[in-house]
């Protein structure tokens, strides 16, 4: 006798279709999930090469700044280097101009 159709076995389950459904929601879900946080951790690298952009901009731009900007010589003043301990040696109070 031949089967005209699919019936119930032992190893078959009676939520087959219910357990099939379940498992394409939870691919679904895990495709949007993952979905999102590339969009998340892309933004987030965008962000962080605006930053660094700015960062280097701000460094080349006080660098620029350093280079122009002399420092003012009074003739008043003397130079003074710490050289250990409670010892300071003192330069130019000896010269007067």
């Amino acid at each position: 006798m031949e089967r005209l159709g699919r019936s119930w076995s032992p190893g078959r389950s009676a939520f087959a279709s219910v357990a099939w459904i379940g498992g394409a929601l939870a691919w679904t879900a895990a495709a949007v999930i993952g979905a999102v946080l590339t969009v998340v951790f892309a933004a987030t690298m965008v962000v962080i090469a605006l930053m660094s952009s700015a960062l280097l901009a701000f460094a080349a731009v006080a660098l620029r700044a350093k280079r122009t900007v002399r420092a003012r010589v009074d003739p008043d003043l003397i130079e003074a280097r710490h050289v250990g301990g409670h010892s300071w040696v003192a330069y130019g109070w000896d010269e007067r101009r």
